[in-house]
């Protein structure tokens, strides 16, 4: 093969840093690919490529687990930049997707991580048209955080910036849609900007998120359980295809209760030139922190920079960001093992969880990390290499290759 493939069995370290905060923090070089196509394949990285294809997938990943995409530039391409299908522990960071059908979709995955991407122009049509689309993902640790997509009308033709559908989160790990930044939308007289609930859902969390004439709506729940909307801004200026800023409006006959939208600013136009920022149809049950909504005035297309794609090669931008959780050092040792791992961190985990797989894949162990200081035992694991996972808030901050010995 000509084309080099830069692959390594240990996985990349992501690092949640404050560099450039949302958007890809890579800008080349790259080294030109043929489409990849795997099927099965665990514990490789796609590092530093530029992909086109004009009939197909750039990406496409089935049954794979374990694999982290990174600074890749992807696009233009006749379908997704990522197409992942039943696959667990996918990253996709620091990537640059440029006029693809959609920037990521995942379908019946879990594990799945898309952060600090910048997306440019989807073009759809339905049923893709999305920055990122879940699709019956499920489980702990899936997350759609700092990332950055821009649309412009006549060069795009977007459905939802971020879909959700039939998705579930658990209890204490919700589907993170947490820190992205949306321009643009239309002239779908359907899309938007980040729906949740459609056809369903739980346990999801979008907070910290900013909107810039997303579409023919800002943020809503169509229907589902366990979904909380929080501090969010949300801007539409009028628009042929313009409607609603923010809404709980229950689309399907589907459970709909136990749901929270609270805190959120919104200034949103209707085609007609009249605000029409809030909408709550009634039949979602108590919608928990509505009346903290409010229209802010303020808000206007500034509420976003002039530039939002390839901010890497700008100085000092880090500044102008939505601010980002502490870095957090993770030491994991010793490595090899025998009977015991130590994790230390830097700084405090809020929410923190250790996984170990398997050199197959399998989950071997799944702990809570609550101090900055946790030993998990190893004795019933078997001689041979594993790859640990720790994660923090659903996101991932290390992950590393060890071995067992006795």
């Amino acid at each position: 093969m000509n084309n080099r493939l830069f692959l390594t069995v240990i996985l990349s370290t992501v690092i949640l840093s404050l560099s450039f905060a949302q958007g890809s923090r890579y800008s080349g070089p790259y080294v030109s690919s043929t489409p990849i196509s795997w099927n099965g394949v665990k514990n490789q990285t796609i590092s530093g490529l530029e992909i086109e294809n004009p009939n197909g997938h750039c990406i496409e990943l089935i049954n794979c687990s374990n694999i982290t995409i990174e600074n890749c530039k992807l696009g233009p391409s006749l379908n997704e930049g990522v197409n992942l299908y039943k696959c667990t522990n996918i990253v996709v960071t620091n990537c640059t997707m440029d006029n693809n059908d959609t920037g990521v979709y995942a379908g019946a995955c879990s594990g799945i991580n898309v952060m600090f991407n910048d997306v440019i122009n989807v073009q759809g049509p339905l049923p893709r048209g999305q920055m990122v689309q879940f699709a019956e993902v499920t489980g702990g640790g899936n997350s759609v955080s700092y990332n950055v997509v821009e649309n412009m009308l006549g060069k795009s033709h977007p459905e939802d910036a971020i879909s959700l559908f039939k998705s579930n989160g658990i209890a204490g790990s919700p589907i993170r849609i947490v820190g992205n930044w949306i321009r643009g939308g239309g002239p779908s007289d359907s899309g938007g900007g980040i729906m949740t609930g459609d056809m369903g859902g739980s346990y999801i969390l979008v907070e910290d998120n900013v909107l810039v004439n997303p579409g023919q709506y800002g943020i809503t729940i169509a229907s589902g359980t366990n979904i909380a909307i929080k501090n969010n801004k949300i801007y539409g200026k009028r628009q042929e295809f313009s409607n609603i800023g923010l809404s709980a409006y229950k689309q399907y006959q589907i459970d709909t209760h136990s749901d929270t939208i609270m805190q959120n600013q919104v200034n949103f136009r209707y085609m007609d030139g009249q605000l029409n920022n809030l909408l709550n149809d009634g039949k979602c049950g108590t919608i928990y922190g509505w009346e903290t909504n409010a229209y802010n005035p303020i808000l206007n297309e500034n509420i976003l920079p002039a530039k939002i794609i390839g901010r890497a090669t700008i100085q000092g931008v880090a500044t102008e960001t939505v601010p980002l959780p502490a870095v957090k050092e993770i030491k994991i040792y010793p490595n090899p093992a025998s009977d015991h791992l130590t994790i230390e961190s830097s700084a405090e985990l809020n929410h923190g969880f250790i996984t170990i797989y398997n050199i197959s894949g399998q989950k071997m162990i799944d702990e809570a990390l609550n101090v900055s200081s946790t030993e998990i035992n190893t004795t019933n694991l078997a001689v041979g290499v594993y790859l640990v996972k720790v994660m923090d808030n659903n996101e991932l901050i290390e992950q590393k290759k060890i071995m067992i010995r006795k």
